[in-house]
């Protein structure tokens, strides 16, 4: 694998650039905030891009760049680098966007920083957009409000698995889900 090519490394290397940036930023006295994705949205709009790239410190940025490694060269091998980006914002943005506003509905709504929701979207499109699974699905011919049944349980398994306090269970969950729904319709199949 040509690690340069690599869309893996592509991201994490915009991951490393932009906690420079946000550290030399709380420094200039911008801070965190700068980055997180919060409402109103009109406020600060590059953070529906930017807030899946920020991280809230070190170990924040260690553990999604460990679950993007882990997860994205599977899913880079069967896509484009335009592609893999174009679905790891995206992901990104719906499921941080999802916490923002979902979240808030029950209380006060959170400004939210990180990638999870798009590894997680990651891995949910590797769990179903394998040759295998697909083809598991196709020979079955499994109905579609099936499916998704079991795609929203499957999210709410591993997002009750992987809960802890301050972690951002909606986002989890929605990128999860996303990624399900895109596996099974292969959207990032050349």
């Amino acid at each position: 694998m040509d690690l340069r090519g690599s869309a893996t490394v592509q991201t994490l290397f915009a991951f490393l650039c932009l906690f420079v940036l946000q550290t030399l930023g709380g420094v200039v006295g911008l801070g965190s905030a700068w980055f997180a994705l919060a409402l109103p949205l009109d406020a600060r709009p590059w953070t529906l891009l930017l807030a899946t790239y920020a991280h809230t410190g070190p170990f924040h940025l260690v553990a999604n760049s460990l679950g993007l490694l882990l997860i994205g060269p599977l899913v880079e091998r069967g896509t484009s680098r335009l592609r893999f980006h174009a679905f790891f914002a995206g992901a990104g943005a719906f499921a941080g966007l999802a916490e923002v506003v979902l979240s808030g509905l029950i209380g006060p709504s959170p400004a939210v920083l990180g990638a999870s929701g798009a590894v997680f979207a990651l891995l949910g499109y590797a769990l179903v957009g394998n040759r295998v699974v697909g083809r598991a699905f196709d020979r079955f011919e499994v109905d579609r409000s099936l499916t998704l049944g079991l795609f929203v349980v499957v999210a709410a398994v591993l997002t009750v698995a992987t809960a802890a306090p301050g972690i951002a269970l909606v986002a989890h969950f929605t990128g999860l889900l996303a990624g399900l729904v895109a596996g099974r319709r292969r959207l990032l199949r050349t």
